[in-house]
């Protein structure tokens, strides 16, 4: 009975042999499925009925009797069996074989002769391995032609040292590592290796604290993510990436998260937590300051002053914003007229044509939800208004009749009139030469969004570090406006840091030993009464100052290091997505999240242990980020976090 059954098993082999899975898996029965991804399975061997894990490579070897791959081997198939399934195997490998992409000879192998120096193909040259050495550049050449690798990674150090590396040690028989060696074992090794580099750097947070800084995106396959970075005076450090598909991302969930990032930190190295301004975002934050109460938790400036430009640039209509709207509806305005411009040219190949002729900067589609994206699109159209002008007055402009002639017209009478960028002018310069006597609405608008912003977003936090900054004692800066005052004497300053140092030393002898040192920086006395240390307030740098000049004030020296090197904004965790859709790219979008989340730790943290300010190699990683985002653009430049584009233009527009 059993020697039937295992025939027919035999039998149902060979019939499977001819389908495109591996014949061998004919010879068990799949039980479980390991891990979401891969090929791994729990399996019972229909020969000897035991059950097994792994993936294909088992299978094989535990039929076969093959030993070094971590199974045992199956005691009850016969010889005849495993020739069987040694032949379907072969069958199998030969026909995978047979289905491989054709072999296209190199330029060296086709009998392409290019023009070389005279006695280029004498002993000299074959000593020097010149035909082995252009075989090997057309090889690599070849790689990443084939795979549309971008010709950035040949600036990448690493890819250098691993040519270098291989010729400088004559490894015969090397073998590249494989497709899942280099998915599974080579980046478990590497994110352990750069956690260990990563040490030193992490030891020094609980002198100089540190702070997390968390933001939201959605990957290509639209899942939601939530980042979470360590950032200091050393920069910012990639802690992870959560998926966050099919939660609710509530206050409890986030504060969750954060609460899980700051145990493993140390909740007393940890000085602060910046997020961006949304309201389950705050309100995870008083969770964590509730269980915490020295953690601050601080909404994001950056996202602050975005919201405020916001609302001068794209003022809603509504009946409580009736005098916004009437006095900044025009910025909304002639941000319509550049759009169109924009779309009008780029709509147009031969207007595109055209304008290329006249000016080297580029176009910008700046989207919605980049920071102050009406200016950085003014902006560039106010530096690129020369040419526009000579594109319009061109001959080959008047001439070319084959598409929308109204809306042509439309383009030029904008831009020969300068109704754009004079209304600017009519509107911001008129009030700068008001006498300051002479009352401005416009102004008046302007500056209550942004003390609306500010008093909304405000903490003591902010205003203890101010406090504790050098240079804001110092006659230099105090004297640049009458109008400024030294921190200790301006009373809404001083209400928040009252607070905060209340919060932040509850201990009455702390605290109180605390208020006499801050009484001495503020009076420049005690042992701030040093010549130098006054004159150096407002020149040195305000860290050094306090290590130069603070040992005899620790509570207030300590506070200093620690809030003078923490950040203001989440721009670290707003840039970091562009490294994870580097990685993580639509051309990718298979990775698992886990693994997408490793090469973004293993790629950020690399970058911050490697960074030199003086490195010259500094296009291998910045120009990485980039590379998605600007293929195919032509003459249309995606706009990115910065303002000052024809500076950032000047990094990454490269000739590749």
């Amino acid at each position: 009975m059993a020697s039937q059954e295992t025939q027919q098993e035999s039998t149902q082999g060979s019939s499977n042999a001819d389908t495109d899975q591996p014949p061998l898996w004919s010879y068990v029965t799949k039980l479980e499925k390991q891990g979401v991804s891969g090929g791994c399975w729990q399996f019972k061997c229909n020969v000897c009925k035991d059950t097994r894990k792994g993936s294909y490579s088992r299978v094989r070897a535990h039929l076969l009797g093959l030993k070094g791959f971590g199974i045992s081997i199956c005691k009850s198939a016969t010889a005849a069996q495993k020739l069987e399934m040694k032949q379907l195997e072969e069958a199998y490998e030969a026909k995978k074989a047979e289905s491989k992409a054709k072999e296209v000879a190199l330029p060296c192998e086709a009998g392409i002769v290019f023009k070389k120096r005279k006695g280029s193909s004498g002993p000299l040259e074959r000593a020097f391995g010149v035909e082995t050495r252009d075989q090997l550049d057309q090889e690599i050449a070849r790689m990443f032609y084939t795979e549309g690798l971008p010709f950035n990674l040949a600036r990448n150090p690493h890819y250098l040292r691993a040519f270098q590396f291989a010729a400088a040690n004559k490894i015969d028989g090397y073998v590249p590592p494989s497709y899942n060696k280099l998915r599974t074992t080579l980046l478990q090794k590497e994110k352990d290796n750069v956690q260990r580099q990563l040490e030193p750097l992490k030891s020094t947070w609980k002198e100089r604290g540190v702070t997390i800084v968390s933001d939201g995106w959605s990957d290509p396959i639209r899942k939601p993510l939530i980042n979470f970075m360590a950032t200091s005076g050393n920069g910012p450090l990639f802690l992870k990436a959560v998926n966050c598909f099919g939660e609710v991302k509530d206050r409890f969930f986030i504060a969750d998260l954060m609460k899980e990032d700051i145990n493993e930190i140390g909740n007393q190295n940890v000085v602060q937590i910046i997020t961006d301004n949304a309201a389950n975002c705050k309100a995870a934050g008083q969770l964590i300051e509730g269980e915490f109460p020295h953690i601050y938790w601080t909404p994001c400036v950056v996202h602050t002053l975005n919201l405020a430009v916001k609302n001068i640039c794209s003022p809603n209509n509504v009946e409580t914003n009736a005098l916004a709207y009437e006095q900044c509806s025009w910025i909304k305005d002639v941000h319509g007229d550049a759009i169109a411009i924009k779309n009008f040219i780029m709509n147009h190949n031969m207007r595109l044509s055209i304008f290329s002729k006249f000016t080297s900067l580029r176009l910008l589609s700046v989207a919605d939800t980049r920071f102050a994206y009406i200016i950085v699109m003014l902006k560039r159209f106010k530096l690129i208004k020369t040419g526009l002008q000579a594109v319009v007055i061109s001959e080959e402009w008047s001439s070319y009749r084959e598409d929308d002639t109204v809306k042509a017209n439309f383009v030029k009478e904008k831009i020969m009139w300068d109704s754009m960028i004079e209304k600017v002018k009519i509107e911001i310069y008129k009030k700068e030469k008001r006498p300051t006597s002479q009352k401005s609405i416009f102004y008046d608008v302007v500056h209550g969004i942004l003390v609306a912003r500010w008093a909304k977003n405000n903490t003591p936090l902010h205003c203890l570090a101010h406090s504790l900054n050098p240079r804001y004692y110092s006659d230099e800066w105090l004297l640049e406006d009458d109008k400024r005052s030294a921190p200790h004497r301006d009373r809404e300053i001083s209400q928040e840091r009252a607070k905060c140092l209340r919060r932040l030393f509850p201990n009455p002898d702390e605290h109180r030993r605390l208020l006499d040192e801050y009484a001495m920086l503020s009076t420049k006395s005690g042992c701030f009464s040093d010549l130098t240390s006054i004159e150096m307030m407002g020149t040195t740098e305000p860290k050094s100052w306090w290590v130069n000049f603070g040992a005899q004030t620790p509570f207030l020296q300590t506070l200093a290091l620690r809030l003078l090197g923490q950040p203001c904004s989440s721009s670290c965790a707003e840039r970091n997505w562009s490294t994870y859709s580097f990685i993580h790219s639509l051309r990718r979008n298979k990775l698992t999240t886990s693994r997408a989340q490793d090469l973004v730790y293993i790629h950020n943290n690399l970058r911050l242990l490697s960074r030199n300010p003086t490195d010259d190699e500094k296009m291998w990683d910045v120009g990485g980020d980039a590379f998605d985002s600007m293929e195919d653009v032509g003459f249309l430049e995606f706009a990115d976090l910065s303002l000052d584009e024809p500076e950032f233009e000047s990094d990454l527009i490269i000739d590749s």
